[in-house]
């Protein structure tokens, strides 16, 4: 299967998962359980609220994580401050990475805009150097579209 095939399939699933659930708490946490059953070589999935100047740690799958990162700090930070998805494929070279997991070694962050707004990011790392392509990314931002599509975000 290729892997625009599986993105597509992946987002078709989030869609009947999250059919008639329009909590935006529920909804993340389906998600993240989804990404964390479903793609391969990857050791934690989940989402960060932003609160005022700082992302808080929402819900997710993998190992324990950091609670609150800074706007602007690390890989989700970075993604945030800039508005732009992140794609890195080597942490240990991103300037200010920060290590909740030093088990990690590549990431995709993806933020989350509603009505104008950004409410967190999608964040997804590996234990694999080089594990996320373009085509993962632009495979997990359609994800996070149908998400953001299928939920009710706070303030909105």
């Amino acid at each position: 299967m290729s892997l625009t095939s599986f993105y597509s399939s992946l987002c078709a699933q989030l869609s009947g998962l999250l059919t008639d659930e329009r909590d935006w708490l529920a909804n993340t946490a389906n998600a993240s359980a989804l990404l964390f059953l479903e793609l391969r070589d990857i050791n934690w999935a989940g989402f960060y609220f932003l609160y005022g100047d700082e992302l808080r740690l929402g819900p997710f799958q993998g190992k324990p994580a950091c609670t609150r990162i800074a706007v602007g700090s690390g890989v989700c930070g970075t993604a945030l401050a800039s508005g732009e998805s992140q794609l890195v494929e080597d942490v240990h070279q991103f300037p200010g990475h920060i290590a909740c997991d030093a088990v990690s070694a590549s990431e995709v962050v993806i933020p989350l805009y509603a009505g104008g707004r950004c409410l967190g990011v999608l964040d997804i790392d590996s234990p694999s150097l080089a594990r996320f392509d373009a085509e993962d990314l632009a495979g997990l931002e359609a994800f996070a579209q149908v998400l953001l599509d299928h939920s009710d975000t706070p303030g909105a």
